[in-house]
């Protein structure tokens, strides 16, 4: 009995010990003010920050009234203006042969009317790769476009690569996707690589398959810095197409390849035979020597989808110089490298 009564007691004293811990840690808690979580410190270096300074680049040529190429011009000699704004340029070179590297996109038709003119085309243009390539310093892209569009030969300064993809094209298409060839490798070859972006058209006909129209194609080589010249050998070998004639520019095909190459700061040429054609691409060649380049941020840099048009003016009156660069560009968040 005694032995019972003992640990009973033993047991209770043990309940009311525990139930008073118990107590005691409610009170305590009750009477301990809560405090606010501390932040984590972040040092700003850790912040990551987004901001969107948009440049603006232009190729300028100046040619006087024999269509040579005029030298010797300065920062303070050019007046830039976006929507009439006058622009601060900030930075300026003269020497773009040598400070530059050029990356030059080469697309020609083989849609079935170039089949009595593909030979010759295929030697005018190894002839302009083969001047324009500075080895280790600028690349050339080849590819054609019919109802397909095929890359021949990635960005390379290899002679021996370039001649191979040229003379490589056998097979002629059904159709022309030249507006969808424009956008495809201006898109997903020239907006990625850092220098002077170019490209090259040799064709003979309008487009006839495409997604892409003429606008979209001038709309993503302005948005990309890219500069356009187009070649029609529409003439043939030696001006034999009826009421066509060397340098012509005569129906709505002819007006199409001018805007694709005025917009965007190049030129168009008309050829009719092989000399030409080669003249075309030695002017070319000459002129991506001889050009300006000017950056600038504009006063206006809203990303509001408009477009902006770009005007460039010699600060005094210089009788007879004539100045071209592409002609403006829409104003949207693009991606594209210095």
């Amino acid at each position: 009995m005694t032995r019972f009564v003992t640990r009973s007691f033993f047991q209770l004293a043990l309940v009311l010990c525990l139930l008073a811990a118990a107590t005691g840690m409610v009170l305590a808690q009750q009477a301990k003010p809560k405090q606010k979580p501390t932040p984590p410190v972040v040092s700003q270096d850790d912040v990551p920050i987004t901001t969107f300074i948009r440049r603006v680049r232009l190729p300028i040529t100046v040619v006087d009234k024999k269509g040579q190429f005029v030298p010797g011009l300065t920062k303070s000699d050019f007046l830039v203006l976006e929507d009439k704004l006058p622009q601060q340029i900030e930075t300026f070179s003269d020497d773009l042969g040598e400070s530059l590297p050029l990356y030059v996109v080469v697309l020609m038709d083989t849609s079935p009317s170039t089949a009595g003119k593909l030979k010759f085309e295929q030697e005018s243009a190894m002839n302009f790769i083969q001047t324009v390539v500075r080895p280790r310093k600028d690349r050339v892209l080849f590819a054609t476009f019919d109802h397909q569009i095929e890359l021949k030969q990635d960005f390379t300064d290899k002679l021996d690569l370039l001649d191979r993809a040229v003379f490589g094209v056998k097979k002629l298409g059904t159709q022309t996707a030249l507006y969808d060839a424009v956008w495809q490798f201006c898109d997903e070859k020239l907006r990625s690589v850092s220098g002077r972006r170019v490209l090259v058209v040799i064709t003979d006909g309008e487009d006839t398959y495409s997604r892409a129209d003429l606008r979209d194609a001038i709309d993503i080589a302005q948005r990309t810095e890219t500069t356009i010249y187009t070649i029609s050998t529409k003439a043939g070998l030696s001006g034999t197409v009826p009421g066509v004639r060397l340098g012509e520019v005569k129906d709505k095909v002819d007006h199409s390849l001018v805007k694709l190459a005025e917009e965007t700061g190049g030129i168009a040429f008309f050829t009719g035979d092989m000399l030409s054609l080669e003249r075309s691409f030695t002017r070319i060649n000459k002129e991506l020597r001889a050009q300006y380049l000017v950056t600038y941020k504009p006063v206006n840099d809203r990303y509001d989808g408009s477009f902006r048009r770009i005007e460039v003016r010699l600060a005094s009156d210089r009788d007879g110089l004539k100045v071209r660069t592409k002609q403006g560009y829409k104003a949207i968040a693009d991606a594209v490298r210095p």
